[in-house]
């Protein structure tokens, strides 16, 4: 397995390129953003470890970047920041996973196997309907190209809330748990909660507002993609 740590403590960088090298992967590692993201759109990883507070360019910028080219890219945020707001920017820019400084090796571990283990048991029916376009109404959403459109106006949405279109147009019109779409959204991890499903869904029904298409919260229930009535 090969990753890629961009990470610019050099302690850091050494004690996790050592650990992960007795653990039999096959790391690179880079100290800047603007050089990280180069390498990541010229080379393939199975996983990336990406430090927000990066040099050149930081973190957040790089994921976003580097989601456009490389949207199934299993990418774990190391960052010293741990407030709400934070974690849902991580979250928001297309992060798979995230974890705070100071922390275990033994989560580290944990994690970047769990993200491995996520990326190779997408369901085949699931990854086929991926590649796909889906419609909804007047909704297009393109899953390859990362882009969703209104009609032919395009939709200005972020990773996630694409993320959230694609898992409400792929069960359109049946209502969906918080929890089911917290599970699809985090896999088998926990960084995805209520609450930070309840905001995802807030920012995308504010965003598809005149579309055609709205979010209809079912209480006590869950949500659903549903089309306007007419008039």
């Amino acid at each position: 397995m090969k990753l890629f740590l961009a990470e610019d403590d050099a302690v850091l960088a050494d004690a996790l390129l050592t650990r992960l090298g007795q653990l039999g992967f096959a790391v690179s590692h880079c100290d800047d953003g603007l050089a990280a993201q180069q390498l990541l759109l010229a080379e393939h990883f199975d996983a990336v470890i990406l430090d927000i507070g990066l040099p050149g360019q930081d973190g957040l910028k790089v994921l976003r970047n580097v989601r456009v080219h490389r949207p199934a890219l299993p990418i774990l945020l190391l960052t010293a920041l741990d407030s709400m707001e934070d974690r849902v920017a991580g979250l928001d820019a297309g992060a798979d996973d995230y974890l705070v400084k100071p922390f275990e090796f033994p989560e580290l571990e944990a994690r970047i196997r769990a993200l491995l283990r996520r990326h190779r048991a997408i369901d085949p029916q699931r990854d086929e309907l991926q590649r796909e376009e889906l419609h909804f109404g007047p909704l297009r959403l393109d899953r390859s190209a990362q882009r969703a459109w209104a009609g032919t106006q395009p939709l200005d949405l972020s990773a996630r809330e694409l993320e959230l279109l694609f898992i409400l147009m792929s069960q359109a019109e049946k209502v969906l748990t918080k929890e089911q779409i917290s599970s699809e959204l985090s896999g088998q991890g926990e960084e995805i909660g209520s609450n930070a499903v309840e905001v995802y869904v807030h920012r995308l029904r504010k965003k598809l507002d005149g579309s055609g298409v709205g979010i209809r919260a079912v209480r006590g229930l869950g949500y659903l993609l549903m089309q306007a009535a007419d008039g």
